[in-house]
């Protein structure tokens, strides 16, 4: 691929070589997957606003084709990895729009469980190892991924996404010089959506072609046109061929645009309505639908068919999401310690409002004095919630003659006392 600059003042992006269509069921499922992002996103959006999504919520509109078409290069046996914007990654893989959108609601039939929100959806299934809110944190865990595809001889490859941020961290650096040091299975696709939070890319690094910031350490890149999904999809299945048999990594830059801001938060102070419809006259499913009746292969019927699949899609994710239950209160302390015989040593939980030491997978088995105190210190350690010391009377010991106890005074010291 050509290696030529592109920021945002020379037009809206890099221009890709046409490709050739594939099969019409190919083409069709492509764009049923790109159709189904945007209105999933559009509608994720909707619900943020509507405070059914907590927390933050990074939308993928604009993205849909960098997405699609490095995720149909994947085999099923191959590992994703993505960041928080990730929601499309999840879909593209095949996680059910249900349990997405579960996940971004909080909910126990998420794909996380409702633990992880919009920022950590997870299917281990699909092989899809989830989103990471730390800006260039899952470069090195995805070298961990490619390192444990190689030690089995596996043919697994590894796809680890970033965006165009994260080339200026400091993992990214230490990624790239052990990948090609140990020469790792594993393509590191840098999406280029043109700003790193509100920062201009031309403002955060000094070389703004991202595909030759690997070149230093021994990872050859190449660019696509991140608005083409079959551009991409071209450049990543060559680029996984290389690392899969040649064991060379290489990394890839998709230069593509979002249309919304960094997050639902985001006033989008630091770009102009005139550049964001510039890049919206080569919108990806806009330009690929174009092409596909330009080319008598789908009608207007065929594309109105598929829109109408994918907002009936949506449409069942958000019902499913709304009747699904939130956790369990009781299981608050469910997979956050290690279970079983996974180390050598027993791992100890040893809670301040508790002084009974115990297996912190057993928490649930701990003594019913553990349970008391533990509930009184939380109830204490909570000041004046009225809650909290009617917990505190339940487990006061009697005074005598006055069967239960009577509440305690409204003058009682404040939490913490003289410490």
């Amino acid at each position: 691929m050509a290696t030529e600059d592109a920021t945002r003042g020379s037009g809206p992006g890099h221009q890709g070589a046409e490709r050739p269509l594939p099969s019409r069921e190919t083409y069709e499922m492509v764009l049923a997957k790109m159709m189904l992002i945007r209105r999933f996103e559009e509608r994720a959006g909707e619900m943020y606003a509507k405070a059914k999504i907590g927390g933050f919520l990074h939308l993928c509109i604009g993205e849909e084709a960098t997405i699609v078409g490095a995720t149909q290069a994947l085999r099923d046996g191959d590992y994703l990895m993505s960041t928080y914007r990730e929601h499309g990654q999840a879909l593209a893989r095949g996680t059910e729009a249900a349990v997405v959108m579960a996940e971004l609601f909080g909910k126990a039939g998420g794909c996380s469980g409702g633990r992880g929100g919009s920022m950590h959806l997870f299917d281990f299934e699909r092989r899809f190892l989830g989103g990471y809110g730390i800006v260039g944190g899952n470069l090195p865990l995805a070298a961990g991924v490619a390192l444990a595809s190689d030690y089995t001889e596996t043919e697994d490859c590894t796809l680890c996404m970033s965006g165009d941020g994260a080339t200026n961290q400091g993992t990214f650096g230490e990624t790239m010089n052990l990948a090609a040091l140990w020469r790792l299975p594993i393509v590191f696709m840098v999406i280029n959506n043109q700003f790193g939070m509100g920062t201009a890319l031309e403002r955060h690094s000094a070389v703004t072609d991202l595909s030759r910031k690997a070149d230093g350490y021994g990872v050859p890149g190449s660019r696509c046109d991140g608005m083409d999904v079959l551009d991409v999809h071209a450049c990543v299945s060559e680029a996984l061929e290389k690392a899969r048999t040649d064991r060379a990594p290489q990394l890839v830059e998709a230069v593509t645009y979002r249309y919304r801001g960094h997050s639902m938060a985001d006033p989008e102070d630091y770009r102009t309505k005139e550049e964001v419809e510039e890049w919206r006259a080569r919108d990806p499913i806009q330009a690929f639908s174009k092409r596909l009746t330009e080319e008598g292969e789908l009608s207007d019927d065929d594309l109105e068919r598929l829109d109408g699949e994918a907002m009936k899609a949506v449409d069942g994710a958000v019902e499913f999401a709304e009747q699904s239950p939130f956790p369990e209160l009781d299981s608050l302390y469910d997979d956050i310690y290690v279970m079983g015989d996974q180390v050598s040593a027993p791992w100890y939980s040893v809670d301040e409002r508790s002084p009974d030491p115990h297996r912190g997978e057993r928490e649930r088995d701990a003594s019913s004095v553990a349970r008391e105190l533990a509930e009184a210190g939380a109830a204490y350690a909570g000041g004046e919630d009225a809650r909290s010391e009617r917990r505190v009377d339940r487990v006061e010991e009697p005074a005598e003659g006055e069967g239960e106890g009577e509440p305690a005074a409204g003058e009682r010291d404040e939490a913490g006392g003289g410490d």
